[in-house]
């Protein structure tokens, strides 16, 4: 196999790349270090489709040319770090269109080929557990304890986030003084606070139950399992700080 290289200079844009000469692919990759273009794309954050900029284009195009020099076969994966404009949050997809799956449609100018796009995008939208919006409301050190165990819920460290789930109900418990010798107390004792409903409180202790099965059996849960605790811990903050100072400013009696 044979390759050559290319650097050039388009629009303000630098573009690299390197041309594989193959014995039935020819293949293109091309770098573009300024790409601004904007498309839509799911946001993991903002959890809907939003405009991102790509920021860095990774593209690679493959063709296959008869003697005669007609297209057999052609091919272009693009690799991309991609940014929502709505909250910053950056993300990477990749995209992947190619000659043999091209939509056949009826246009005003006659029938046309219309290649079908593939997609994927990491993290996985559907995997990403955004954080609760009034994280600025909580106190600094219930909020420390969130944010590290939100990273190591979506980094996919099930045994951390499973003793971060922990410690924030821990850390709940001690701001609202709650009294008891051990944790199973305390969260009864929010009952008697009148913070937690009896329901409440018997959800929380099955994730006491995790949190001491992650820190001192070395357990890690199903990210499913994970992932329902975190949105219990974001009622649970909503419910004693979030909703209780929102209805003071906006709901005076």
């Amino acid at each position: 196999m044979k390759f050559g290289v290319l650097c050039q200079f388009s629009a303000g844009h630098l573009i690299a790349g390197v041309m594989f000469l193959g014995d039935k692919m020819d293949y293109e990759l091309k770098v573009n270090y300024e790409n601004k273009t904007k498309i839509k794309a799911p946001c993991s954050r903002c959890s809907l489709e939003t405009n991102h900029r790509i920021l860095t284009d990774v593209e690679l195009e493959g063709h296959q040319i008869d003697e005669d020099g007609f297209l057999i076969y052609g091919t272009n994966d693009n690799f991309q770090t991609i940014q929502c404009l709505g909250c910053d949050h950056i993300s990477f997809r990749q995209s992947h269109i190619n000659s043999e799956d091209d939509w056949i449609e009826e246009t005003s100018n006659g029938i046309e080929s219309v290649p079908r796009l593939y997609q994927k995008f990491y993290p996985k939208p559907e995997d990403y557990q955004s954080r609760l919006p009034e994280l600025a409301l909580l106190p600094n050190k219930i909020k420390l304890i969130y944010e590290e165990t939100l990273v190591a819920l979506n980094s996919d460290q099930k045994i951390l986030t499973g003793i971060g789930i922990r410690a924030i109900i821990e850390t709940v418990c001690k701001d609202r003084k709650a009294d008891g010798k051990d944790l199973y107390r305390k969260i009864n004792n929010l009952v008697e606070q009148s913070i937690l409903t009896k329901d409440g409180a018997e959800i929380l202790h099955k994730l006491r139950v995790l949190g001491n099965s992650a820190a001192h059996e070395v357990m890690p849960h199903e990210k499913s399992q994970l992932k329902l605790a975190f949105e219990v811990i974001d009622h649970l903050l909503q419910g004693v700080y979030v909703f209780p100072i929102h209805t003071k400013e906006h709901l005076p009696s």
